[in-house]
């Protein structure tokens, strides 16, 4: 945090025409011009800028956490419950494409909804026994007792 950046020293360039490799017109072949050469001593200062921002940053990166944790929180869940969910997507959708297996899994559903009718809602006595497993149910998920 306490880390400055210093301002890059401007190295002066040559001309437009001392860029271009000049063409030898009598052998045909292209003399090359050397690259600017960066002393030590640069390299030096941009190596201990960039160690002095490495040696700050998991401070930084801890006391951001610190500060703003449960909204990071919030936001790791709603985007981990969006690939779940179209991982899950993703992966019925390749079930479904399997012969056979979409229809198994229709006489699956089918059958599960005609039992589920058959045992709990055909009579009166089975309909408040489903209700008081649904009661109990939500009262071991808020955590009140009804």
């Amino acid at each position: 945090m306490g880390a400055e950046m210093q301002e890059p020293e401007v190295v002066e360039t040559k001309s437009p025409e001392a860029i271009v490799p000049d063409m030898n017109n009598q052998t045909g072949t292209i003399t090359k011009i050397q690259p600017t050469v960066q002393t030590q001593d640069q390299w030096l200062k941009y190596g201990e800028v960039a160690s002095s921002f490495l040696a700050t940053l998991p401070e930084y990166l801890g006391s951001f956490f610190n500060k703003y944790r449960q909204p990071l929180v919030t936001i790791g869940l709603i985007v981990g419950a969006i690939v779940a969910v179209k991982v899950v997507l993703a992966i019925l959708d390749a079930l479904n494409d399997i012969p056979l297996v979409a229809p198994t899994f229709e006489l699956i559903g089918i059958g599960y909804s005609a039992w589920f009718v058959y045992r709990y809602l055909l009579k009166a006595s089975t309909r408040q026994e489903l209700t008081n497993e649904i009661a109990t149910l939500k009262s071991q998920v808020i955590g009140k007792d009804v």
